[in-house]
């Protein structure tokens, strides 16, 4: 409703002046009706714009204002209400242009025409007339969204009717796409040089959902309107090319490129957020492909693009972007000829699956093998079992997760760094607690009295949840990262090796378990809990370092650069922000160890 709004407004107030009084109340009459659904909506956090946009909309209408104001409100008025009430804004595949040219001459040409100028035999006897597809200026207000709508739910009080139970999803998605073509007939010769060649809108149309979306009025303040024209034409009639030009890298140097030129026109924010898009929608999708085949340029892109992001934060006069913009693109550069080059290579696959399993694993293992080990050591074989269960439900987790990525849902970057940092520092936060309190039990002989003492008690309920609990994060946190890193691999093909690379791994983390467990069972009971407070607390930092270092990647936290190297299996990375984290846990490590010292030396 408001697409049709902003795309008729323009044949009922020109200069000023209503040139058709019917068509005026029409719209004037969907403005407030548009009010009154929003108003009708489930409150939620937008609910104060909505409505305040709402009304906005109302007013330049009554004040018969120019066309392109009231379009610009009712565009911006549809894309708050996408955001505050999420809808499938695009077809599951890619539409089938000539299915919907088909459906076309089936079901729509008898009103709108055989080349769609609204001049059917039907359309002919009507009043007033079908809508014109072929006309440009109207048709640039459109998106193919809202023609998808129009055929599923048809326009109350005129003759178009709804065809959601006469066509399926996919005919109605395929006859919206190719209806927005009809308008731009120079786009079938003209659009495809248009689209490769203008980064610009490569840029602006990076996903299936923002194509569905793409109006050519609001492309046009970003590449002229001719331009706009061709790219949108081109798309529609050949929408699978968004995903060969707007994909990983290719797609993370635009954005890399489109936010310098948003920065220099003081859009900042605008800026900031394309930068976070090339790397969350870009770099994190090949992450894994990329680290199986140069750990330490994807380290250096990642810290790149970060401390990038954070010089976009300073005044526009910061001669520093474009030379930092610079930089990362040829990193990205770099990272795709790489990628080009190595594609599908079976010993890559295998090498790379080996090492993410165990440099992942080994983490969670710990934790896994010190917790057994102390339960073992405290005579507590009954509590065992819920270190087993927190291990086992975290893998059936992982799995889950892997269903959703790969069948269900897309995870986000952003989603995945989150999950990452979050749960990295709440484990942190956790062992930081354990070592503590480990250290505290291995002087002065207070393990000997702690031991007897649980050993004449059953576990309680809290201690049981506890120990399961910090199984679960430790080996999930671990599990999901890597899922989705074999998730991408298993893409190239290679599928058998990708397999025999998890196999060996999964091999060399039960002999490192065996052999820690096997240690463990002849050390002392003072030096186990001794040399357990360590690791944990070590563990402790690492969990503390990856943690930051995710949430940077997501956004969350700038990102200054230190000189220091990247080491990724201690959690060091070369920020400011996650170094000196760090050491504050270490200084808390080492503030707690020192009194729990001279606590004991004063008992």
């Amino acid at each position: 409703m408001l697409d049709y709004l902003a795309a008729d407004y323009a044949g009922a107030v020109k200069n000023g002046e209503v040139t058709s009084a019917s068509e005026y109340d029409e719209m004037r009459e969907f403005a407030r009706h548009a009010r009154d659904r929003v108003a009708a909506l489930p409150p939620a956090a937008a609910t104060p714009v909505l409505r305040e946009q709402a009304d906005r909309l109302i007013q330049l209408i009554d004040a018969k204002a120019p066309a392109s104001d009231v379009a610009r409100q009712a565009h911006a008025l549809t894309d708050t209400l996408l955001q505050a009430y999420p809808i499938p804004t695009a077809p599951t595949e890619a539409p089938n242009l000539a299915r919907g040219a088909a459906v076309y001459q089936m079901q729509c040409a008898v009103c709108h025409g055989t080349t769609g100028h609204g001049d059917g035999p039907a359309g002919l006897q009507l009043s007033p007339r079908p809508i014109d597809f072929t006309d440009a200026s109207r048709a640039d207000q459109r998106s193919a969204l809202s023609l998808y709508e129009v055929i599923s739910q048809g326009v109350a009080g005129t003759p178009m009717a709804s065809y959601a139970q006469t066509l399926s999803t996919d005919d109605r998605w395929s006859l919206a796409f190719y209806v927005g073509t009809l308008a731009y007939p120079d786009a079938m010769t003209n659009g495809e040089q248009a689209w490769r060649t203008d980064q610009r809108a490569r840029g602006a149309i990076a996903s299936p959902s923002e194509l569905a979306r793409a109006r050519v009025a609001g492309l046009a303040e970003v590449i002229g309107t001719a331009q706009a024209r061709l790219v949108v034409g081109y798309l529609r009639a050949h929408p699978e090319a968004v995903h060969e030009a707007l994909t990983g890298l290719s797609l993370a140097r635009t954005r890399v490129a489109d936010s310098v030129e948003a920065y220099r026109k003081g859009k900042s924010e605008e800026a900031r957020e394309l930068a976070l898009s090339a790397y969350l929608d870009g770099v994190e999708p090949v992450e894994a492909r990329l680290d199986a085949r140069d750990a330490a340029l994807r380290a250096r892109i990642e810290t790149a693009m970060g401390a990038y992001r954070t010089s976009l934060s300073l005044p526009a006069a910061n001669d520093a972007v474009p030379t930092q913009a610079h930089e990362v693109d040829a990193l990205l550069a770099q990272a795709q000829a790489l990628l080009t080059a190595s594609a599908a290579n079976p010993m890559t696959t295998f090498v790379g699956a080996l090492t993410i399993l165990v440099r992942e694993g080994l983490e969670a293992l710990l934790v896994v093998v010190a917790l057994l080990a102390f339960l073992r050591k405290a005579d507590r074989h009954d509590a065992t079992r819920y270190v087993h269960a927190g291990w086992l439900l975290a893998l059936l987790a992982g799995a889950a997760t892997w269903a959703v990525a790969s069948y269900a849902i897309s995870i986000s970057g952003a989603s995945r760094e989150l999950t990452e940092g979050l749960s990295s520092l709440f484990a942190a936060a956790v062992l930081l607690a354990v070592g503590l309190w480990m250290h505290q039990k291995s002087i002065g002989g207070r393990w000997q009295s702690y031991l007897k003492a649980k050993m004449a008690t059953a576990l309680d309920r809290r201690s049981a949840w506890f120990v399961f609990g910090l199984t679960f994060i430790s080996v999930y946190r671990e599990v999901f990262e890597t899922i989705l890193f074999y998730t991408a691999l298993w893409n190239e093909g290679q599928g058998q090796w990708l397999l025999a690379g998890i196999v060996v791994g999964a091999i060399i983390l039960g002999f490192i378990a065996w052999v820690l467990l096997r240690t463990s069972q002849r050390l002392p009971l003072g030096l186990f809990f001794s040399i357990s407070s360590l690791v944990i607390a070590l563990l402790a930092i690492v969990l503390t370092g990856k943690g930051v270092a995710a949430l940077q990647e997501a956004g969350w936290t700038a990102v200054t650069v230190a000189p220091v190297p990247s080491i990724d299996l201690l959690g060091i990375y070369p920020t400011w922000q996650s170094l000196l984290a760090q050491l504050a846990v270490a200084l808390m490590l080492a503030i707690g160890f020192t009194y729990n010292r001279w606590r004991a030396k004063a008992a």
